[in-house]
């Protein structure tokens, strides 16, 4: 059985780290403790985490239990840090060619087609010189194999250099995992989640000072309490006990 066990988890250290890997597929998943919390029951999701070519620390408390845990002093990676470097990488990578032939090659699989419509919007100003490619899969836990295989064609058909999956945890990390030799994409695939809402402006990200202060979770829980208590309140407390246990037990 796969067991998330953070104190020996394999997470990137630094946001410079993406300079350095690989240009071909690679599957980059984010680790919060709202995740880690879902990975500790959920053995199909712990293993697509653990079994991704990278793992980023999208949470301040992330961040704070590997120094609690290994006394190590790692930088907070957000999912919004990983698109924008990367969307950034490659509008910079197509616009110094010489000759432009074709542009770079970006989609987004998940959401609504709403949201798909915003976020095809905003890109074409951010990023003229990528070309914009949307999928929206049905609203539901999980799908048939005619869905999947929908979603897979829709994908290899353009070959994206960039390929977004936003499903929400542990279903975006689970498929993105369970397909990922299925996906004809030519560089780095990412599980963002909320960074769908951000961009395409859906729903507002916390303000500069909340997020430097690690209380973007708190500014989340203000704006959205309904959704949001048992994640932050409950779910804060058992990672907390999570950490605890992991710091004393030798296996």
């Amino acid at each position: 059985m796969t067991y998330i066990k953070l104190r020996r988890t394999k997470i990137l250290e630094r946001l410079d780290g993406l300079a350095i890997l690989l240009e071909r597929k690679l599957l980059i998943n984010t680790i919060n403790a709202h995740s880690y919390n879902l990975a500790r029951k959920d053995r199909e999701f712990a293993e697509a985490l653990l079994k991704g070519d990278v793992l980023i620390p999208d949470g301040a408390s992330i961040v704070k239990a590997i120094k609690w845990l290994r006394g190590e002093n790692i930088e907070r990676i957000a999912g919004w840090d990983l698109f924008v470097w990367e969307m950034m990488r490659l509008e910079q990578r197509t616009k110094n060619k010489e000759q432009i032939e074709e542009k770079g090659k970006v989609f987004f699989l998940g959401s609504s087609d709403d949201v798909l419509a915003k976020i095809k919007e905003r890109a074409n100003m951010d990023y003229p010189h990528l070309e914009i490619y949307t999928y929206s899969p049905p609203y539901k836990s999980e799908f048939t194999k005619e869905e999947n295989q929908a979603m897979i064609d829709a994908i290899n058909v353009v070959k994206p250099d960039l390929l977004w999956i936003g499903m929400t945890a542990p279903k975006q990390e689970k498929w993105a995992y369970k397909h990922l030799d299925q996906l004809d994409v030519k560089g780095h695939m990412g599980t963002i989640g909320a960074v769908f809402d951000f961009f395409a402006g859906t729903v507002e990200r916390a303000p500069l000072w909340w997020q430097e202060h690690s209380l973007e979770w708190f500014y989340r829980l203000i704006k959205e309490p309904r959704r949001m208590w048992r994640r932050y309140l409950i779910g804060n407390v058992k990672f907390v006990w999570y950490m605890i246990e992991e710091k004393f037990d030798n296996v």
